[in-house]
């Protein structure tokens, strides 16, 4: 059995982990750790990384961008595997990451879900194709009013898969009422909607002449991504050293 420790237990999504697997049998939560260190399942919750007692096999992330150094510096030294899924990690801290995976296996992505990671890959077919062909493109992504990150790393990922397709040949505009002008046929815009308490709505929109192209992804609760996470978590533990994706996972 293959034992989690949750970093950000009583959040949103970590509180679906724990729920998820309280219902399976090949996996259990050792014990938690929360800025609010409140025991809401059976396992042993703890304020701070540094309180943890038990053993563990592999550490899910799904705290918030500030804790990822104290997180990072942890695993490192403990030797932990670490599914690393918080978004609005800065520059420097994805370069401590890539330093990190050269002593421990991460697993970092921008979205858990199996569909999203189907999703960069079509999309880099559809780039191929119609940005090739002159079509505009354009994302909206759109997630409850409590999200911090804006746009979310889920749609960063999408421009750069669809970029990649392009062999960098964009750029990103993320805000374009400072700017009369008209449209940059090498930009990839990125529109951000918070509202509500929507899980996750993605659309990739290609808009050419006379047609448009909208492929979507929508999750209806968060179990899609809890999924993700723990099958992230049986995928990692024992893995050697090294930078992986949910691409791994599914592969």
């Amino acid at each position: 059995m293959i034992r989690i420790l949750m970093h950000g237990c009583n959040g949103a999504m970590g509180q679906a982990i724990s729920a998820l697997v309280a219902r399976r049998e090949d996996v259990r939560i050792a014990a938690g750790v929360d800025i609010k260190p409140e025991k809401k399942y059976d396992y042993p919750v703890y304020g701070s990384l540094d309180q943890v007692k038990e053993e563990v096999d592999v550490v899910v992330d799904f705290a918030v961008a500030s804790a990822a150094d104290r997180l990072l510096d942890y695993c490192c030294g403990k030797g932990l595997p670490l599914v690393l899924c918080t978004t609005g990690l800065s520059e420097t801290q994805i370069g401590t990451v890539s330093e990190c995976a050269e002593r421990i296996p991460i697993l970092r992505s921008a979205n858990m879900s199996l569909g999203v990671n189907l999703l960069l890959r079509l999309v880099q077919d559809a780039a191929r194709v119609l940005a090739g062909a002159g079509f505009d493109m354009e994302i909206v992504e759109k997630h409850h009013n409590r999200k911090l990150d804006a746009p979310s790393g889920t749609a960063i990922a999408l421009a750069d898969s669809m970029n990649r397709a392009m062999r960098g040949a964009y750029h990103y505009e993320y805000d374009r009422h400072s700017r009369r002008a008209a449209r940059d046929p090498r930009e990839i815009g990125i529109s951000a909607v918070r509202g509500g308490s929507i899980v996750g709505e993605h659309d990739v929109i290609f808009a050419g002449p006379d047609e448009v192209v909208t492929l979507s992804h929508t999750a209806y609760s968060r179990s899609v991504f809890a999924e993700g996470a723990v099958e992230a978590a049986v995928f990692l533990a024992g893995k050697p050293a090294g930078l992986y994706s949910m691409a791994d996972v599914i592969a």
